[in-house]
């Protein structure tokens, strides 16, 4: 049945894509908190935009420091993750009171976090002011990714190695299943919908059973 719910919550519609710990430095102080308003939006050249509000202690220190780091945690990194949007870097120093541990990026002066999944070295292309945040328009500059993580697309065979992906409040989650879609067209160039998993399976026994048949009658035969 549907419901209608407030269109503010429309915005927890389209959450789901992997969290980034979003790391930057400016007159040698650091910080971090997590991005989940990320988006994709060139591909040559290679452009990231990261929305943040314009209350985040972190906003100041991108538009100044005009570069920023993207560590993509696990699921390990769960409740680091929340920490690090709850509390304030203008009140303390998150990644000192997180203990954990950081390594230099080879392309900018943030640090990039270890033991995540992917990292993303990014400079500041363009800041846009969209309502109560700031889309950052970042250049990529360097990625790292870990092997078992990511080949061509986030791999998730190994639970240990799926990123992590907020859903809103204190909810996140992680991929459980990799799908590779199928397109098939007629002659005429109409769609034809892909077999689903049972028909496949059906159609492959049906095969090796015909296969069995033909060699069994080529045995009687000789």
């Amino acid at each position: 049945m549907r419901r209608t719910i407030e269109p503010h919550d429309a915005l927890r519609l389209l959450n789901g894509g992997p969290v980034a710990l979003l790391t930057t430095r400016f007159r040698n102080e650091t910080n971090v908190m997590p991005a989940i308003w990320t988006v994709s939006l060139s591909r040559r050249p290679p452009l990231i935009g990261v929305a943040v509000n314009q209350a985040r202690y972190t906003h100041d220190m991108v538009r100044f420091a005009e570069e920023f780091g993207l560590s993509f945690p696990g699921r390990d990194l769960l409740n680091h993750t929340h920490y690090f949007g709850a509390v304030s870097g203008d009140n303390v120093g998150k990644l000192e009171l997180a203990k954990l541990a950081t390594f230099n990026a080879s392309k900018i002066s943030a640090p990039l976090i270890d033991h995540c999944l992917a990292y993303v070295e990014c400079s500041l292309q363009d800041a846009l002011r969209v309502g109560d945040h700031t889309l950052f328009v970042g250049r990529v500059l360097a990625v790292q990714v870990e092997e078992e993580a990511f080949d061509e697309t986030w791999r998730i065979e190994d639970r240990d190695y799926r990123p992590l992906h907020y859903l809103g409040l204190d909810r996140y989650a992680v991929l459980g299943e990799r799908l590779q879609a199928e397109l098939r067209t007629t002659d005429e160039g109409a769609i034809e919908l892909a077999e689903s998993q049972d028909e496949r399976e059906r159609r492959e026994e049906e095969e090796a059973l015909e296969r069995e048949r033909r060699k069994r009658e080529g045995e009687d035969e000789s």
